[in-house]
C-alpha cells in the first residue's frame, strides 16, 4: 500500500513538472491592439448617409476586434485600457494612421503589434430612376414623373500591423465589401440614428445598422479584412522579452496593489509578478556585508495598468500584501 502511494506521488510530481515545462515552452497567442481607424478620406460623405457626423472609424474598429476575438488567433486588448492610455498620451484623431504614434501606445500596452487602419471608401453609387405618376409610364420623366436615385453601397478599408519596438510594418491587409441589394437610401434607417444614440454615435454592430445596405457592405469589408489578418498571423513575430523586473509594493488599496516600477523598468500590462517578503538577512561574518536575503512567498499579482514610473496590479493568489514587499518577474506577456 505504501509502495502504491509512493508511485502515485511520483507520478503526480512528474505530471506537475511536465505541465510546468509545457506552460513555459508552449507558444502563446500574439497580442494585438487596434487603434480606431482613420476616416478623414470619407468624412465628407458620412453626414450625408447618417444625417450627422459619425465616428465610423471607431465603429469599424469595434467590428474588427469582435471578429478577431471570435476567431481566437490573437489575444486582443480591451478597448477601455487602450482608451485610457491614449488619453494619458494625448493621442489625437490625426494620429490614428501614424505608425510611430501607434507604436508608442503599443509599447505601453505591452502588445506584440498594434494595428492602424484607414477607411478608403464609404458610400454609394447612385443610378437615376424615373418613377411614373398619374398612370404615365415608368421609364422616363414623363407627365407626373418623379426622378429618384437608386443606390448600391461599397466600403473599402485597409490596415497595417506595426511592430511596437521598431515601427516596422509587419503585415498589411485590405477588405472590400459591396451590398448585394440596392435601395433608395444608403442608410435606410437613418432616421433612427438620432434616437437613443445621440452625439454622433451609431452601433455599427447592431442589426439596425447591418440591415441597411451601407451596413451590409461594411460587414462584408470588415469580415474580409479580419480573414486576411488571420491568414497573415505568422508574419507577426513575437519579440522575446528578457527584461527581469524587480520593485517594491508602494501601496495596497483594497484589491489593488500599486508598485514603484512602471513602463521605464519594462513592466507591461498582463505581466505576472511574484510578491515576496524579507524574513532574514544573512551577513558575511568577516566583512559584515549582506550575502543573502531570505524571503517568504506572499502571492502572485497581475499588472492591469501602467505608466512610466508605477503600475497597478490585481491579486492572482495570496493575501496580506504589505508596503515594502518585493516583487519579481514571474511571467511576461
Amino acid at each position: 500500500m505504501r509502495s502504491v502511494s509512493r508511485n502515485i506521488a511520483t507520478l503526480t510530481l512528474v505530471l506537475a513538472v511536465t505541465l510546468a515545462v509545457a506552460a513555459q515552452t508552449a507558444p502563446r497567442k500574439k497580442r494585438l491592439a487596434v487603434i480606431d481607424f482613420d476616416y478623414a478620406t470619407v468624412h465628407a460623405g458620412v453626414a450625408g448617409i447618417f444625417g450627422q457626423d459619425v465616428d465610423i472609424g471607431k465603429g469599424i474598429t469595434d467590428m474588427l476586434v469582435n471578429d478577431l476575438v471570435k476567431d481566437g488567433s490573437y489575444s486582443m486588448i480591451d478597448r477601455k485600457i487602450i482608451d485610457k492610455i491614449m488619453a494619458e498620451q494625448n493621442f489625437s484623431n490625426s494620429d490614428r494612421a501614424d505608425p510611430a504614434s501607434a507604436a508608442k501606445i503599443g509599447k505601453l500596452l505591452g502588445v506584440d503589434a498594434i494595428v492602424v487602419g484607414s477607411i478608403t471608401q464609404f458610400g454609394d453609387e447612385s443610378k437615376s430612376i424615373g418613377t411614373g405618376g398619374g398612370g404615365v409610364g415608368t421609364g422616363g420623366i414623363g407627365l407626373g414623373g418623379i426622378g429618384r436615385k437608386k443606390t448600391k453601397c461599397t466600403v473599402g478599408i485597409t490596415a497595417r500591423a506595426v511592430d511596437v519596438n521598431t515601427g516596422e510594418i509587419l503585415a498589411v491587409a485590405d477588405g472590400k465589401g459591396e451590398s448585394s441589394r440596392s435601395s433608395f437610401s444608403a442608410g435606410g434607417l437613418a432616421g433612427k440614428w438620432g434616437k437613443g444614440g445621440g452625439g454622433g454615435k451609431v452601433d455599427m454592430g447592431s442589426s439596425d445598422f447591418q440591415n441597411t445596405i451601407i451596413g451590409e457592405a461594411t460587414k462584408a469589408a470588415v469580415d474580409q479584412l479580419s480573414t486576411n489578418f488571420v491568414a497573415d498571423k505568422d508574419k507577426l513575430v513575437v519579440a522575446v522579452r528578457t527584461v527581469v523586473v524587480t520593485g517594491l509594493v508602494a501601496a495596497v488599496d483594497g484589491g489593488q496593489i500599486v508598485l514603484n516600477v512602471g513602463g521605464k523598468a519594462g513592466v507591461h500590462v498582463g505581466d505576472q509578478l511574484n510578491v515576496e517578503r524579507l524574513t532574514k538577512e544573512i551577513k558575511d561574518p568577516t566583512s559584515g556585508q549582506v550575502i543573502r536575503r531570505m524571503t517568504a512567498p506572499v502571492g502572485v499579482i497581475k499588472v492591469t495598468d501602467v505608466d512610466d514610473v508605477s503600475s497597478v496590479c490585481s491579486v492572482v493568489s495570496g493575501s496580506g500584501f504589505k508596503i515594502g514587499d518585493t516583487v519579481k518577474t514571474l511571467m511576461q506577456q
